[in-house]
């Protein structure tokens, strides 16, 4: 595919009238592949991704156009918005890299809601192997850690409304947060973003790292060996103040696995993640940025009360949030309720009581109390909420 052809990206939404804005991005891939359109598509697919998340839009699904031929239909993210038109600056390779810088004029994003102004912090937990007896194929008993970090790193490279904390060195057993009745413990949740001072935690369990048929043929000696190998992993989000599942999903990809049956992998290395077999790890990652930050965004954006000291709060809420100073919050109790299987329910209950933010710090910020109304029923752990309105529509 040549690039110099590539006139057009189409997203499956509505045009708006909005001005368009330009973007410069350059896009990324290994090169240590004989497939160099494969290494040159992949870098396209990157500049794209990054210039739509720079400029606020996400995709909904990219059309590709060369020649007036469909090329690929490959990303899917949403979008209220439209690539108009894109054009190549340069193409170089240097190292094993291949990078493609790309001018693209888009549509800004014109409809996004209010509550994705505020950072969600979410603690990024070490996988859990749910089969490790399928990881003796390359020894990668290590799979698990090492895919949570490069998750991690996935989601800390991106401009999302979502921002991880990493918990990877303590493996935690997740298998309890996939059961159909979730029978898990609350306090795990609960210590979990305390640590990270963090609103949602992520879990996960991979189900799957099998490998299939040989692709190559044992008489063919000088051939290496090569085999399918699958991996399947299940996603699942909460809400640690409330203790809601806001998120869960499954994803499953397979990949050439091109060791021969005795080596040692080095899950870790740069040479494990430019084989095929990983790149289809990172294309779910890629995924899961997109899902994640859409699941997210959008949701209300709590916090804790850490102390009180007659009119003022000190909450767990701060800069790294996008707390500024001005913002409004408002206050709710917080309480667990108790069913007879021994479960508990947070239930938080409203009140009337408003603060203002006051002074910002990287993760907690004071408030001060604005209306007449004391603030003698609040209490340690009590729940604040940003709010997004404008102050006047809160006048008492």
């Amino acid at each position: 595919m040549k690039l110099s052809r590539i006139m057009s990206v189409l997203l499956a939404t509505a045009s708006f009238g909005a001005s368009a804005e330009w973007f410069e991005v350059t896009g990324y891939a290994n090169a240590h592949t004989e497939d160099m359109a494969e290494a040159r598509q992949e870098a396209v697919q990157d500049a794209i991704t990054q210039a739509l998340i720079f400029s606020g839009a996400t995709v909904s699904s990219i059309q590709t156009l060369a020649d007036g031929v469909l090329t690929q239909d490959q990303i899917k993210i949403k979008s209220h918005g439209e690539i108009q038109q894109i054009n190549l600056v340069s193409e170089q390779k240097q190292d094993g890299i291949v990078s493609v810088t790309l001018h693209l004029d888009i549509f800004p994003k014109l409809e996004q809601c209010t509550q994705a102004a505020v950072a969600k912090q979410v603690t990024i937990t070490q996988s859990q192997l749910i089969q490790p007896h399928q990881a003796r194929l390359g020894q990668i008993f290590d799979i698990a850690k090492a895919t949570s970090e490069r998750l991690y790193h996935t989601l800390a490279q991106r401009k999302l409304t979502v921002k991880p904390i990493p918990y990877l060195d303590h493996a935690i057993n997740a298998r309890p947060f996939f059961t159909q009745r979730f029978e898990y413990d609350e306090q795990l949740i609960d210590s979990l973003t305390t640590l990270s001072n963090s609103q949602y935690v992520l879990m996960s369990q991979i189900t799957d790292v099998a490998a299939g048929e040989q692709m190559n043929d044992d008489y063919a000696f000088w051939q290496d060996e090569e085999y399918v190998r699958s991996f399947k992993i299940d996603f699942v989000a909460f809400d640690a103040l409330t203790r809601d599942k806001v998120w869960q999903k499954h994803y499953a990809v397979s990949g050439v696995w091109p060791y021969e049956k005795t080596k040692i992998v080095d899950v870790y290395s740069d040479t494990f993640w430019r084989t095929n077999y990983a790149k289809q790890i990172q294309s779910v990652f890629n995924s899961v940025a997109q899902d994640l930050d859409s699941a997210l965004s959008c949701l209300p954006s709590r916090g804790k009360i850490l102390h009180r000291e007659q009119g003022k709060l000190v909450i767990n809420l701060g800069s790294n949030h996008g707390i500024e100073i001005g913002q409004l919050l408002t206050i709710s109790h917080r309480r667990d309720m108790q069913s007879a299987t021994n479960q508990f329910f947070a239930q938080s209950i409203k009140t009337l009581n408003q603060v203002r933010v006051t002074q910002v710090n990287a993760q907690n910020a004071i408030a001060e109390n604005i209306s007449k109304r004391p603030l003698n029923n609040i209490q340690i752990n009590d729940l604040v909420e940003v709010m997004v309105q404008k102050q006047e529509d809160f006048a008492l």
